[in-house]
């Protein structure tokens, strides 16, 4: 159902003062804004931030991409330029060939993916996080696929070609060739990523585990590298091939430790941030608050994320992605988090002045890569932190569309009805479980219209969890609106 508070007016759409449909969670207490200076308060800031001007269109995505459909039609040019007409007269040359063409493929696509997960600062804001994790996602069954295709058409290839066996193929390359163990146990990483790559499995392991299963794909750069340059037919002579494939490797390889290593070390010895505060908004959920050095000039947009590491027991040994909740002031940052796990029950008991390693930001979940001015903004559960963020830098008159399950779920309400006041929002809570028929229909294309007739000519800004995401777009395509005006919020997958 959508509730509402008696007494509430609807002004005319005209302008005036904003449509405010609350829920009030018992026993929850709201602050007021921040009048005190320096000091996290559970509240939004005092003034509203000036709107954020879009500035970034698909331009950058679209070179990039040419760049890289470039490189992977280069890649193969040395076999066709190696390769004489007529010389593929055998089943054996053929499956060879074939072979040697996915091992060339799969070499390029290992250094893309590689590349697109360096978090090259250039490169994110090119082309977005999100983008890149989505075609690193998606590029990486093709790797698995490339690799395993290789290794199977070489050895069957050669088998024919020595005319013995399979099996005897592949005990005189592991025996004969230096490099061929080291390549196999590549395939076998590539393999075990690519099972931990299905949604099912993903899902089923814990986060950490799988973090550190992912990480292993670094390994098979390492592992595959000699073989590729001491067995690879267009890469082991001397020349101006092998020497742009080892230039590429180090291209590579200079960007990821510049996006993994150099850039954020600038920026946390820049910035220096600790723990101020910890704020329960709900018996699941909390809010982080952060200090630090020159926050005034923390390039941060809202609905950005950051990639945190609390330095304190328990949770130094990882970082997740957590998106800031509260728009740039200059003076704190803030993370609002639900307790899923471990590692976010432990952020419960940070200590005031726990240091803080952040990466970022990152992200095009933001008013910046807005296409028009008029906007909807759709949050489920803890997915309203993002949400809560981006709208103070989009243009007033935007309308937010707030899911929780109970009303003690909803949370940040308190800033979500002043910031409704100061940015003309309409805001609608809809609360019930996901069974429920009142909030289904309004989520459906038919209740979306009824709510904001001009749906289809708005961007939409959608953060929640999986299923409702999935739905909501489902809904939201059957209402007008344009993919490319649907904008998610994405971290690592």
């Amino acid at each position: 159902m959508i509730t509402e508070q008696p007494g509430d007016r609807r002004p005319d759409r005209r302008g005036g003062a904003a449509a405010v449909h609350p829920v009030s969670p018992a026993g929850r207490r709201t602050g007021t804004p921040s009048r005190t200076g320096d000091r996290p308060a559970a509240s939004p800031p005092p003034v509203v931030p000036a709107t954020v001007p879009p500035r970034r269109g698909a331009a950058g995505r679209r070179g990039v991409l040419l760049l890289l459909w470039g490189g992977l039609l280069g890649s193969v040019v040395p076999w066709w330029l190696d390769t004489p007409a007529g010389s593929l007269d055998s089943a054996g040359e053929m499956l060879t060939a074939a072979g040697r063409i996915t091992g060339l493929f799969a070499g390029y696509v290992l250094l893309a993916q590689i590349l697109l997960m360096s978090r090259l600062r250039p490169l994110e804001r090119w082309v977005g996080a999100e983008h890149l994790t989505r075609w690193h996602r998606d590029t990486g069954a093709v790797l698995v696929v490339a690799v395993l295709a290789h290794m199977t058409l070489i050895v069957l290839g050669y088998a024919r070609l020595d005319r013995i066996s399979v099996p005897g193929e592949v005990r005189l390359l592991l025996t004969d060739y230096p490099h061929m163990v080291a390549a196999f146990a590549a395939a076998g990483v590539m393999a075990l990523l690519g099972l931990t790559g299905i949604r099912a499995v993903r899902r089923a392991l814990p986060y950490e585990l799988w973090h550190v299963v992912h990480l292993s794909g670094y390994a098979v750069l390492l592992l595959g590298f000699g073989h590729q340059f001491a067995h690879g037919q267009q890469l082991f002579r001397p020349g101006p091939v092998r020497t742009l494939w080892i230039a590429m490797y180090a291209a590579v390889l200079v960007a990821l430790l510049w996006g993994r290593v150099v850039e954020p070390l600038v920026f946390n010895f820049r910035h220096r941030l600790r723990v101020a505060d910890v704020v329960a908004e709900s018996p699941d959920t909390v809010s982080v608050y952060l200090t630090g050095r020159r926050l005034d000039q923390l390039e941060a947009l809202g609905g950005q994320f950051f990639r945190w590491r609390f330095l304190a027991r328990g949770c130094w040994w990882q970082a997740h992605p957590f998106s800031v909740s509260a728009a740039r002031n200059g003076r704190w940052l803030r993370i609002t988090v639900r307790v899923v796990g471990r590692h976010t029950a432990d952020l419960r008991d940070l200590e005031p002045g726990t240091r803080v390693w952040a990466d970022g930001p990152a992200g095009t979940f933001t008013a910046a890569h807005r296409t028009r001015d008029n906007a909807l903004l759709i949050a489920g559960g803890s997915g309203i932190g993002p949400i809560r963020a981006l709208l103070e830098e989009l243009p007033p008159g935007a309308a937010l569309i707030y899911r929780a399950r109970t009303p003690a779920d909803v949370l940040l309400q308190g800033e979500l009805d002043w910031l409704a006041r100061a940015r003309a929002t309409d805001i609608w809570y809809v609360i019930g479980s996901r069974d429920d028929p009142g909030p289904r229909q309004v989520l459906s294309a038919a209740g979306l219209r009824h709510l904001v007739p001009d749906v289809a000519r708005r961007d939409v800004y959608l953060c929640g969890p999986p299923g409702l995401v999935e739905s909501t777009v489902r809904a939201l395509r059957r209402a007008g609106v344009p993919r490319r005006r649907i904008h998610l919020a994405a971290f690592e997958f």
